[in-house]
């Protein structure tokens, strides 16, 4: 959804309140993640969402016609590139925070597929031929709290 501004100083105006509602919510998301909570869901999930689009719509709109904000004025384009640097700022500690949520949960599942094998492989016994035999049948695996 792209942005319906009158002029260049109302569509810089729509670009501060979107940034800055959408940092907010990135702060918001971030925070949680590293308070250990649950992500944003619901209302708060689909405004980051249609937030993010029409952010990145717009921006991409004014790169191909930067006459869509240059008669907005120098002190709103300053506050612009303020909120902007603030989103990015933001966007960044989100990428650092998501970032070890995902190392987490794939040594997780490392060691769960780890300790799968490992239990699967059992020890090695000798078949009726002087070899040694495989497992038979299915192993059981069993994920507690210690696991």
């Amino acid at each position: 959804m792209a942005l319906k501004a009158d002029d260049a100083k109302d569509r810089a105006e729509q670009m501060v309140l979107v940034t800055t509602r959408l940092t907010a919510l990135i702060q918001e998301e971030t925070r949680r993640i590293d308070a250990r909570e649950p992500p944003l869901d619901g209302a708060q999930a689909e405004e980051k969402t249609r937030l993010a689009n029409a952010y990145r719509l717009e921006l991409t709109r004014i790169k191909h016609d930067r006459s869509l904000i240059e008669g907005a004025g120098g002190d709103l384009l300053v506050q612009l590139r303020q909120t902007t640097e603030a989103l990015n700022a933001a966007l960044a500690a989100h990428e650092i925070a998501l970032g070890a949520v995902k190392m987490i949960s794939e040594g997780l599942v490392q060691a769960m597929a780890g300790e799968v094998a490992r239990l699967r492989q059992g020890e090695a016994n000798y078949g009726a031929s002087g070899g040694l035999s495989a497992p038979s049948g299915p192993t059981p695996t069993l994920l507690d709290r210690s696991a």
